[in-house]
């Protein structure tokens, strides 16, 4: 393959057809758009959705589930073999672990610990939250955890 020899696919290129530009041309007068009507006029059509007056399909759907976001609870969360990095009987909080680009974002209700890989060092953790297989790997291994509210 050498550059002089590259061109697009078959079909990939095909230009831009000029309508309006007389009869003969066959997309001369009304150029494709057929005889008046909605589809004729500058910016006509119909938005997406709308079916002729009837109620849209959307409409007719039930509206089924909830969602609680505006008062949902957000936590910033770190798994506790994400904490590997750190020198045995360190103190982990939300700051240390922001400054240290383990944790992308503060969320407003603070840290919660998570159980995904395997702690060997001895921790000291503060955060709001712990789930139950972190507190057994951090309390396995001889760390503290120190619940923040």
């Amino acid at each position: 393959m050498q550059i002089q020899n590259l061109r697009p696919a078959d079909g990939e290129k095909t230009k831009s057809f000029r309508v309006g530009r007389g009869i003969g041309s066959g997309k001369g007068k009304t150029s494709g758009k057929g005889h008046k009507g909605q589809w004729a006029r500058s910016g006509g059509g119909v938005r997406p959705g709308f079916e002729g007056g009837n109620i849209p399909l959307i409409r007719k759907i039930p509206i089924r589930g909830f969602n609680n976001y505006n008062f949902r609870k957000r936590y910033s969360t770190v798994n506790v073999g994400s904490l590997e990095i750190y020198e045995p009987n360190t103190e982990i909080t939300l700051e240390l672990l922001y400054a240290d680009r383990v944790v992308g974002k503060i969320e407003p209700n603070g840290l919660k610990v998570l159980g995904g890989g395997e702690l060997t060092k001895p921790l000291i953790i503060k955060a709001s939250k712990f789930t139950d297989s972190a507190k057994e790997k951090i309390e396995k291994v001889g760390g503290k955890i120190e619940i923040e509210e």
